[in-house]
């Protein structure tokens, strides 16, 4: 095995990424090793790390980036792009960076080149919806990225692209403690505590920085960490239904102010018995226990952009920092493996046919078979190094290798009333779906965040993230009509949405009435709040049925349902939408009213816009093409929005 860093040339390009879920920053991995294997130093990072001024200072910059909700940037990108788009910007301000673009969503960023940057290649787009994944578009496009470079920045006389079958040294790998005789990295806080002198289950300290924060609340481009306890984990439907829903209730006696649509970052353990079977597969039980570092190699650094440590969880840890903990807390060892992950553990077998096996998983010809082998199984990491049980990957790049353990994403269920406990505590609920099922080969499937939530006791300290989601709901909209679609874990957001209102509703009854009022009709606070709520069956998952009957009686609140088992004929959200038509198109049309739709981003969401049309046609009298216009009018203008996951 020869690992290298293969740059001879004094040229450097900069790759920047904006990422939610760590797609967008797996495939900007992927273009920093295609440019090291074409001798340019490499710089990999999130959008936000660059000045757009200092882009002029790289020969290429190449930018990877996934949207969220309707074209929504992801937070670690937001900040850049708002720079960008500052009016005082001449339209040669960028005149000298030659760039190009992968998006994953909504990649048309025309501002790079309103500011008269030059795209030399053209960009790549995912394809979502593509049977073999999103890597059926970008294995075509990095080859044509590849070309385009070369064609662009030929190497010079004698220099030959670093092959495949050469391993690159990463910027950092893991070193032991005991190698080193004083190191402040390897005595950090003590075990007993974290910043905030609390013990956090899940082992990541909070950053309570506060000029971090705007008040108290979420910065608008940034993600605050709080402490919480778990007060209830309760199933809300019936143990014989398929499936299992939690009602999480968490409490922080940090003063939080968020808003519907607002989210909540969970960051999960891996179960002691995966990790366990990870180390003895990989041979790492010696070193299990023994405090670790990162160090960095001896690759030339291009700038502070460069000396970041690896894994971003792994900053902010408490206590000794062993392979155990980064195991447990930061490694996801049951993520579904990439294409890169089997070109670099055949680095790691000297076992022909095991090598031979995986170099055909990382050949982009074998793309149908690396589907069939992976995703279409949800095989993961952990069940491949099981299967190749030659393949033994050197305890120093576990953090290399494996890919990073990140928080998943829920939407806040609680607003109004039901987000405060206390003069400055702040309360959350989360609506959870358990994902437990088979594969196509039989084997049982568990989500790793819920089946960390599933096992969760009350009394559970742990560190959250609190971020700003896609709705931007505002008060001042509180007296326009709303129609809220939220089938199955979607109703989350729109229960928050529904106490929000009800509470601008109760202040305005409480300053503007003396009494003689009917809370339920009183409409001079809050327009009409409509909900289109769907599920299987009334009995099993009509999620907070109690609460909508009790509002009803002091708000204005209507609640149609779709109950799809409950009956021979499946009935479905849209199919309620066009029964209610006259009062849809009466809100939408006659009163400008606005709509979110929240929930799988499946079907349902194209579904829903193909019924919302049919209404238009039916009662507002217009063609198909002016329904499809009055639709993407009222997303311009803020009026449909979309949360889906």
């Amino acid at each position: 095995m020869t690992a290298i860093k293969g740059q001879d040339h004094d040229r450097i390009a900069a790759v920047g990424y904006g990422s939610e879920t760590g797609n967008a920053q797996e495939y900007a991995e992927e273009v920093g090793h295609l440019l090291e294997r074409l001798h340019f130093q490499t710089v990999v990072t999130t959008l936000d790390a660059f000045e757009p001024a200092s882009l002029a200072r790289f020969d290429i910059v190449i930018v990877v980036i996934s949207t969220t909700g309707q074209g929504d940037l992801p937070i670690n990108a937001r900040l850049f792009w708002k720079k960008l788009l500052q009016r005082k910007l001449p339209p040669d301000y960028l005149g000298n960076v030659e760039f190009t673009t992968f998006g994953l969503g909504d990649s048309s960023y025309p501002q790079l080149l309103q500011l008269g940057a030059h795209e030399i290649c053209q960009r790549g787009e995912a394809d979502e919806q593509h049977e073999e994944g999103q890597d059926a578009s970008w294995i075509p496009w990095s080859a044509t990225l590849r070309q385009c470079i070369l064609d662009e920045y030929p190497l010079k006389h004698g220099i030959e692209p670093i092959p495949e079958t050469v391993l690159l040294k990463p910027n950092w790998l893991l070193s032991s403690c005991l190698d080193v005789k004083t190191d402040q990295s390897c005595t950090k806080i003590s075990e007993s505590q974290s910043a905030d002198g609390r013990l956090y289950a899940n082992g990541i300290s909070v950053d309570e920085e506060p000029s971090l924060l705007l008040g108290n609340g979420v910065p608008e481009s940034g993600i605050r960490q709080i402490g919480v306890t778990l007060e209830e984990n309760k199933r809300v439907t019936p143990l014989g239904h398929w499936q299992d829903v939690r009602h999480l209730h968490l409490s922080s006696p940090s003063r939080v102010d968020y808003d519907p649509g607002d989210v909540l970052t969970i960051y999960p353990l891996n179960s002691n018995e995966d990790v366990t079977n990870i180390l003895t597969s990989m041979d790492w039980k010696d070193i299990a226990e023994q405090t670790l570092r990162f160090e960095a190699t001896d690759r030339t650094q291009i700038s502070d952009l460069d000396r970041s440590s690896p894994l971003t969880t792994a900053q902010q840890h408490h206590g000794r920092l062993t392979l155990r903990k980064l195991l447990t807390h930061h490694l996801d060892i049951r993520a579904i493996p990439r294409r890169s992950f089997f070109s670099t553990i055949a680095h790691f077998t000297d076992d022909p046919s095991q090598k031979e096996r995986l170099l055909e998983f990382a050949d982009p010809k074998y793309i149908d078979e690396l589907y069939d082998y992976t995703t279409r199984p949800r095989r993961s990491v952990l069940e491949v190094l099981q299967e190749f049980d030659t393949v033994k990957i050197p305890w120093q790049w576990a953090a290399h290798v494996l890919p990073e353990l990140r928080g998943r994403q829920f939407s806040i269920a609680s607003g109004g009333p039901k987000k405060q406990i206390s003069a400055q505590g702040t309360s959350f609920e989360l609506l959870v779906a358990i994902i437990k099922y088979k594969t196509v080969i039989r084997r049982l499937r568990e989500g790793v965040c819920t089946r960390y939530i599933a096992g969760l006791p009350t009394g559970t300290d742990m560190t959250v993230a609190v971020q700003r989601g896609g709705l931007h709901i505002h008060a001042s909209e509180a007296q326009r009509p709303v129609i809220m679609i939220g089938p199955g874990t979607g109703i989350a957001p729109m229960r928050s949405l529904i106490w929000e209102r009800y509470q601008w509703h109760q202040l305005h009854l409480g300053t503007s009435h003396k009494g003689g009022h009917d809370p339920a009709t009183d409409s001079g606070a809050i327009g009409e709040t409509v909900l289109f709520y769907g599920c299987r069956n009334k009995e099993a998952d009509f999620f907070y049925n109690e609460e909508w009957e009790t509002l009803k009686a002091q708000m204005p609140l209507r609640i149609f349902t779709a109950f799809s088992r409950d009956q021979a004929a499946k009935i479905y959200v849209q199919d309620i939408l066009r029964q209610e038509s006259e009062l849809v198109s009466d809100l939408l049309l006659s009163k400008r009213g606005l709509v979110y739709v929240c929930g799988s981003s499946g079907k349902m969401p194209q579904a829903v816009r193909t019924a919302l049309t049919d209404v238009f046609e039916r009662c507002g009298d217009m063609s198909h093409a002016e329904a499809e216009q009055y639709l993407q009018n009222m997303e311009k203008e803020g009026r449909y929005k979309q949360e889906t996951w």
